[in-house]
């Protein structure tokens, strides 16, 4: 749904319904995203691959979100900077610790991030009278302060986990 969404999003910013049907493919992609963790846990069919998977595609859906809003000139392209440097970073080092064995699957926080962000990005994506455009600035606000803070708390817990490998006290079981 990506191209779909980019395309929609990028050749057609300033028209009511194609934003509205914009906002509609982009709620559609993050819920489907949000279904299928739920059933993999459900029926119990989490795969390693899958926990990899799943935040790239969240990645590269709302990524494309954070450009396409960015060069429209309607979210700060610091902001977007920022959040794209979090967001791949994070996926890099769950690459790193992969290759030692290591799964570093997505925390609490790193979901509600996920939500936070994707809410932000909808209001954002909406056509909304400029009375309530306040309201998308301050879910972009929180979702940014999200983004940061458990980008902070990924790096900490990983990085403990290294130190604990090294000096022979592995936590297999998981971050924290």
């Amino acid at each position: 749904m990506v191209p779909l969404f980019a395309w929609m999003l990028l050749a057609h910013p300033d028209d009511f319904w194609w934003r509205v049907g914009t906002a509609a493919v982009f709620t559609v992609a993050i819920l489907t995203d949000l279904l299928d963790g739920h059933l993999a846990r459900k029926h119990n069919i989490v795969t390693d691959f899958g926990k990899i998977a799943d935040p790239i595609a969240d990645k590269a859906l709302t990524g494309m979100a954070f450009v396409g809003l960015s060069i429209l000139g309607e979210l700060w392209w610091w902001v977007t900077i920022v959040i794209l440097i979090r967001e791949w970073g994070i996926t890099l080092m769950r690459f790193l610790v992969l290759r030692q064995g290591v799964v570093l699957a997505a925390n609490r926080g790193g979901k509600a991030k996920t939500v936070a962000q994707a809410i932000a990005l909808i209001l954002m994506l909406l056509p909304i009278m400029a009375p309530f455009n306040a309201v998308g600035q301050i879910a972009m606000a929180i979702a940014f302060a999200l983004t940061v803070i458990t980008g902070i708390d990924y790096l900490v817990s990983t990085v403990k986990r290294w130190k604990q490998q090294k000096g022979g006290t592995a936590n297999p079981a998981g971050v924290g």
